[in-house]
């Protein structure tokens, strides 16, 4: 019998990502997103419960 016969084999592991520092208009574009992410799911739970959605209009 030679070396490792059978069964399964383990994955190869990732390379590691390296971090990448992000700039002002990134961090800025990141921010709004999750406020609007947040103000879409707020909406979405209020129209679930039947409350009526204030119009920006």
């Amino acid at each position: 019998m030679s070396g490792r016969q059978g069964g399964k084999l383990k994955p190869l592991k990732a390379a590691k990502k390296e971090k990448k520092e992000e700039d002002e208009d990134t961090v800025a574009l990141k921010q709004k997103q999750k406020a609007e992410a947040d103000a879409l799911k707020v909406a979405r739970e209020k129209a679930l419960k039947g409350e009526p959605v204030p119009s920006d209009g």
